[in-house]
């Protein structure tokens, strides 16, 4: 019986699409996207169904709403729900009751029975492989609809999708949703339908895709401007070698990677500097925006902590901080949707699928790239909540990262008889570093497999990306500058083609200033100059490098002491002689130490 007490109408008088019908209590009306799909899944009527949706699109509401409609007419009688993490399976409980469907996201397969109150339960895939049998069980005593949440998830290891499959094969109806890239691996994911592509190899077919570009042009997410940032970097490798290079150059892949990690180093200059930017960034938003809020994505359990203390010292407002994804975690990431303060900072990421609304402005401080991954945590940011929000995500320009930004819209599938090779395939390294980014917190094992040690580094803006096209001026610039501001400035409430509009002009004007500016009467002196500033700052990172070594304070600690000494702005914007006091002032303590 559908809750007003009417019979639900027969299968052959449903219409089309629903065109103001959404689960009960859900949302006032359905999307377009969401109407259509379900549509053809009733005129399809199929047992297994596959939608591959952007995240942020409404992949909930829409499976949500063929789960009521389904038990309406008693087609199934149960409801079950995988998810990949905990904090899911309570977002998935609470969803389905604002529809008026009871689920126990506290159900485990050693329970057996679960109380009359539910219709269904929720649990995550891991639980799956524990007791595959015990949901068997359960699947062939209810007409049962399972709904495999984020399903790409069925091939984290070989042993989940083999219980997936033991487990609901026996389904009445099974509906799988992703809106991420599907996997490497070359294990076919449980109830997903391959067909031959035009090279014969099978790829996994979708009976309904709605992708970033489509949604984008739907107003349903947010365009996503990326702030990529370089700089020089400086670490000494295992071998007792000092290395340095410039984020984003052309490195071998050992070197790229030590780049990578050096420059998201807590104690050196070139995070707190990008966290100052990304701080600038939402102030702006928030004069448009009153309650967006921003996440920092790190590595491991010290990072975030560390990260927390800098971004404390910045915005002046203790972040809140989410180490793993238990109950704890899940109040907390709550708390701060439900909430209007300016940053949260997690290991890694928020789970995918995990609903914050507000956040619009992020931070990529991972050393996980993967196009998986990096789709996940973009996927954080993405949901919209009215016209014109913008999503702005700070990350390092490494080409990697880069190239994954500039193919948000790229639609992949999840391709059988793939060649894995370890330099011309992206996905190839995704099946490890996935495991590492779903298993403990603690110090990255990546990390401690190779051994360096990060001296110093500083930041620089390099430009905005935004819909495949770069922004912004001649070369880097320094980081606190009128150029970068002119991009931090940026209005957060925009229309997609405003921002490109935008963009160019702010590229245009700042283009225009400098070729109107006098030139330089003495072209040797300006090059000097410049020189001279390059070697003042290595010499002070080093510096700064050898006073860590000797007392264990953090390179970032030491620079702010510097500052608060000698006067100035940081590193890369200060003067000559403010870097030479530094100097100076630092040679001094060395003495002292010393003595």
């Amino acid at each position: 019986m559908s809750p007003g007490g009417q019979e639900p109408p027969a299968p052959l008088e449903l219409p089309p699409a629903y065109p103001a019908r959404a689960a009960w209590g859900t949302a006032t009306s359905l999307r377009a996207w969401q109407a259509a799909a379900i549509g053809q899944y009733f005129d399809d009527d199929p047992r297994d169904f596959l939608a591959v949706a952007t995240p942020g699109a409404g992949k909930t509401t829409f499976a949500l709403t063929i789960a009521s409609e389904l038990l309406a007419r008693r087609v199934v009688d149960r409801i079950t729900v995988v998810a990949p993490t905990e904090h899911l399976k309570t977002q998935w409980a609470q969803a389905a009751a604002r529809v008026g469907i009871p689920i126990d996201p506290a159900y485990s397969g050693g329970k057996g029975r679960t109380s009359g109150d539910f219709v269904g339960i929720a649990v995550t895939y891991a639980g799956v492989a524990t007791n595959p049998l015990a949901f068997r069980i359960r699947t062939e005593r209810f007409k049962t609809l399972v709904i495999l949440d984020e399903i790409h998830h069925a091939g984290d290891a070989l042993s989940w999708g083999e219980a997936v499959r033991e487990a609901f094969e026996p389904a009445r109806r099974r509906l799988a949703l992703t809106g991420t890239p599907f996997r490497s691996d070359v294990n076919p994911i449980p109830f997903v339908t391959y067909e031959p592509g035009h090279d014969g190899i099978p790829r996994s077919a979708a009976d309904y895709t709605y992708g970033y570009g489509h949604a984008l042009r739907d107003h349903v997410v947010r365009p996503v401007l990326f702030w990529a940032y370089g700089g020089d970097l400086q670490w000494r490798t295992r071998a007792g070698d000092e290395v340095s290079a410039r984020l984003g150059e052309p490195l071998t892949k050992d070197l790229a990677a030590q780049a990578l990690r050096t420059a998201l180093d807590p104690g050196g200059s070139w995070i707190a500097s990008v966290l100052e930017a990304a701080d600038k960034r939402l102030s702006e938003v928030r004069k448009n925006v009153p309650d967006a809020g921003g996440l920092v994505i790190a590595s491991d359990q010290d990072s975030a902590r560390a990260y927390a203390a800098l971004l404390t010292a910045i915005a002046g407002e203790k972040p809140t901080v989410v180490l793993s994804d238990e109950k704890a975690a899940s109040k907390r990431i709550e708390k701060f949707a439900a909430g209007d303060s300016r940053w949260m900072v997690a290991v890694r990421m928020v789970s995918e699928g995990v609903d914050v609304p507000r956040l619009c402005v992020g931070v990529y401080a991972t050393n996980t790239g993967t196009p998986l991954f990096f789709a996940q945590a973009i996927g954080r940011f993405v949901r919209s909540r009215g016209r014109g929000e913008t999503a702005s995500i700070f990350l390092p320009s490494a080409p990697s990262l880069l190239g994954f930004a500039a193919e948000m819209e790229v639609e992949r599938d999840h391709v059988l008889g793939r060649k894995i090779s370890d330099e011309g395939d992206i996905f190839a390294a995704e099946d490890a570093l996935m495991a590492q980014a779903q298993a403990g917190e603690a110090a990255s094992d990546e990390l401690e497999a190779v051994p360096f040690e990060a001296l110093g580094s500083s930041a620089t803006f390099a430009h905005v990306l935004y819909d495949g096209a770069e922004f912004g001026h001649a070369g880097e610039v320094h980081v606190g500058s009128e150029e970068e501001m002119d991009f931090l400035g940026i209005p957060g409430l925009l229309e997609p083609d405003q921002v490109r509009s935008l963009l160019q002009n702010r590229q245009k004007e700042r283009r225009a200033k400098q070729d109107a500016a006098p030139a330089a009467v003495d072209e040797e002196v300006d090059v000097a100059a410049h020189e001279r500033l390059g070697i003042l700052r290595r010499e002070l990172n080093g510096l700064v490098a050898a006073w860590h070594h000797r007392t264990g304070q953090a390179h970032g600690i030491t620079h702010a002491a510097l500052r608060k000494e000698c006067g100035g702005p940081a590193a890369a914007v200060a003067t000559a002689g403010q870097l030479q006091a530094r100097i100076d002032r630092l040679r001094e303590w060395a003495a002292k130490k010393s003595s």
